[in-house]
């Protein structure tokens, strides 16, 4: 084998260089074949294994919901400053980026200088007895061979870096999308606690004046009449506190869409229907949650970076080398600036060996790795603590449809058993305290049961919040 082609080999070898540390390899998310049935009696509302909806909200089938969901996701401050820190991570991953590519700059200067006549050799050629005027200028351009991967790993690092920022994005819009969800749902429960609340204050009053017609009759004590006095107000005083709570969600929203408060009174403050789930609706299949979970994701691209920054660890072990050189011209006299006798040039390798450093470099690459591991074990918290999430909310779901179900089933009892008890106490077969028990059971089991339909459809957004669906919808750059 000749020499030249010897050298070309081994300066190829030198240019290209190797890449130090492990390369990351994706960690096994170790999903399940299938999701955990639920123990014991279903409710008639249950998941299927299919491609989970993107748009779950609409699902619900309520316009103003979708609209506000859509409103907060354009205007949400938190939103926005997760946006401007992924802008961040972004500039930063360019900026280290640049590292790849020769740098070149062009210098230029004028001085007035006046040596000492003892010292340095005078340029002027006057001993030091005046002044002179020193004209130069030079392009100047710099690389640092990457022949360790040194820069290779710290961009991809800052990659990393940036996933984490853009998933930490995701993370604050799957957020807003639940938590504006929850609040709507709130808001229409208590709506409906409200009406439900005058309705019977509304039976309280009549019950009232019964009772005090009877008095007036002579069949009823004034006991009767006091106990119906005391129930209708002990059901007015429930209304300020309801209002309140209401206007409370109604800012809540507000707040979530980037607007003044009660600003979004006017489309709000009408009562509207309670967001009701589908009786079949689809919840994806296992193996997809890593790619869906905005948490999962982030886990995993910090165990990237961690990875990534061990090879930059041991890549400062090694000699690095740059080259450099400048060209240009220099005169005393601006006049002689720019002649072929001004030029001046300079060039060769610049290589830096560490030697001796107080076990500064060794203590740097132990902790890169146990940042790695920290990383790995975090990976494995995030992936386990999804799926006890998910498992957990599934049961939930499920007991909420079976409570709300058996409390619709004691409203009915209730109302029959008001209706029952009132008509007995006109025809004086029972006294007015029965009455006036039904009618606090009937509104204490209604106010759960309008609880209960929320708690429902809550349970189905932190469902699909648990799935990590609906960030996915919206094109944020």
């Amino acid at each position: 084998m000749s020499r030249q082609p010897a050298v070309t080999l081994l300066l190829a070898a030198l240019l290209s260089g190797c890449t130090l540390g492990p390369d990351f390899q994706r960690p096994d998310s170790q999903a399940p074949q299938q999701w955990g049935a639920v123990q014991g009696e279903q409710a008639a509302s249950q998941p299927l294994a299919e491609p989970l909806q993107q748009r779950w909200w609409e699902s619900f089938h309520d316009p103003r919901l979708s609209a506000l969901i859509e409103q907060v996701a354009a205007r949400n401050l938190d939103l926005q400053m997760a946006s401007a820190r992924l802008l961040q991570s972004r500039a930063l991953r360019s900026s280290v980026a640049a590292d790849q590519a020769p740098s070149v700059a062009a210098e230029a200067g004028y001085s007035r200088s006046r040596n000492s006549a003892e010292g340095l050799n005078d340029p002027s050629g006057n001993a030091g007895k005046s002044a002179y005027n020193l004209w130069q200028g030079d392009l100047v351009a710099g690389w640092e061979l990457d022949l360790w991967g040194r820069v290779r790993r710290q961009v991809e690092a800052a990659d990393a870096n940036v996933a984490v920022a853009e998933n930490d994005r995701n993370a604050v819009l799957l957020a807003l999308l639940a938590e504006t969800a929850g609040d709507y749902i709130q808001l229409r429960a208590v709506q409906h606690t409200l009406q439900i609340t005058e309705d019977n204050l509304d039976l309280a009053r009549h019950s009232l004046t019964l009772s005090e017609q009877r008095q007036a009759e002579g069949v009823a004590t004034r006991l009767d009449v006091a106990q119906a006095n005391a129930q209708v107000a002990m059901i007015e005083a429930r209304l300020p506190t309801l209002q309140a709570r209401r206007d409370d969600l109604i800012n809540a929203l507000s707040l979530l869409a980037a607007e003044p408060p009660r600003s979004l009174q006017s489309t709000l403050l009408a009562p509207g229907e309670l967001p009701a789930p589908q009786q079949r609706f689809a919840i994806g299949i296992p193996s997809q949650l890593a790619e869906r979970r905005p948490d999962i994701r982030q886990a995993e691209a910090r165990l990237h970076a961690a990875t990534a920054s061990i090879g930059v660890a041991k890549a400062d072990f090694y000699p690095s080398i740059r080259l450099s050189g400048s060209a240009g011209f220099q005169s005393l006299q601006l006049a002689d600036f720019g002649a072929w006798d001004a030029r001046r040039f300079a060039f060769g390798p610049q290589v830096s060996l560490p030697i001796f450093e107080g076990g500064r470099l060794t203590g740097q690459l132990q902790l890169r790795e146990a940042q790695q591991q920290e990383a790995a074990l975090n990976y494995r918290k995030v992936v386990l603590g999804a799926w006890h999430e998910i498992d957990d909310v599934l049961r939930l779901y499920n007991a909420s449809q079976l409570r709300r179900d058996h409390l619709a089933e004691a409203v009915k009892q209730n109302r029959i058993a008001l209706e029952t008890a009132q008509r007995q106490y006109v025809e004086g077969a029972v006294d007015f305290l029965n009455v006036l028990s039904v009618q606090s059971a009937l509104l204490a089991s209604e106010e759960q049961w309008i609880d209960s339909s929320a708690a429902v459809s809550q349970a189905l957004v932190g469902l699909y919040k648990a799935l990590g669906g609906g960030w996915q919808a919206f094109d944020l750059g």
